[in-house]
């Protein structure tokens, strides 16, 4: 039955690794190419079930890739589109997580300065509703927000600090090595650039 697709579709993991991906210098057409028609696919499938929800998660996808193709206006406008559509359908449910993907959106989109009042938005949302297992992520990448818009020192590492230690006390591995990977790598270009040059961190 095509309902039994929607779910594995959704959680596809090619559509959770994108910008990852592309930051550490992957093929970020091949990428955005196969997250868009994962996207579409499970927007048809969505449209033909009546699942509003995942229609509208298919359209944050669809326009997280365009927007990393760089068709950054029509991307935010999907992504928009879509976090209107779950709240309609469904609440404040995951729209911290859909903030996210849109804060990253827009730092694709040398947007930084609004990708970071986004993620400050998704923190305030994840705190309210009790949506803790985004925290760490969030925090995250907020440090990786401040380091690209050249904040102080001791702003960048406490959010990537708090990032690792929210993820030790959730006991989630993988994310406290995605924080502590992504804080050595600002540790790295920090000590290698004297040139004023902006800090470039993978999502």
């Amino acid at each position: 039955m095509e309902i039994m697709r929607i779910l594995p579709l959704a959680h596809n993991p090619a559509l959770k690794n994108t910008t990852r991906a592309h930051l550490l210098g992957n093929d970020i057409p091949q990428i955005t190419a196969e997250v868009e028609r994962l996207a579409t696919e499970l927007m048809e499938l969505a449209t033909r079930q009546h699942f509003a929800y995942w229609l509208a998660v298919g359209a944050i996808l669809r326009g997280w890739a365009r927007s990393a193709s760089g068709e950054a206006v029509e991307g935010l406008t999907l992504i928009e589109d879509g976090i209107r559509a779950i709240r309609a359908t469904s609440g404040m449910r995951n729209v911290a997580y859909w903030l996210a993907v849109k804060a990253e959106a827009l730092h694709l989109a040398a947007r930084t300065p609004e990708a970071l009042e986004t993620i400050q938005r998704a923190e305030a949302l994840a705190e309210s509703y009790d949506e803790g297992s985004w925290r760490a992520e969030l925090q995250r990448l907020r440090g990786v927000f401040l380091a690209s818009l050249g904040a102080e020192e001791a702003q960048v590492e406490a959010a990537f600090r708090e990032a690792i230690a929210t993820a030790q006390q959730q006991k989630s591995i993988s994310l406290e090595k995605r924080a502590e990977a992504t804080y050595a790598e600002y540790r790295r270009q920090k000590a290698s650039r004297s040139d004023g040059r902006k800090l470039r961190l993978p999502l």
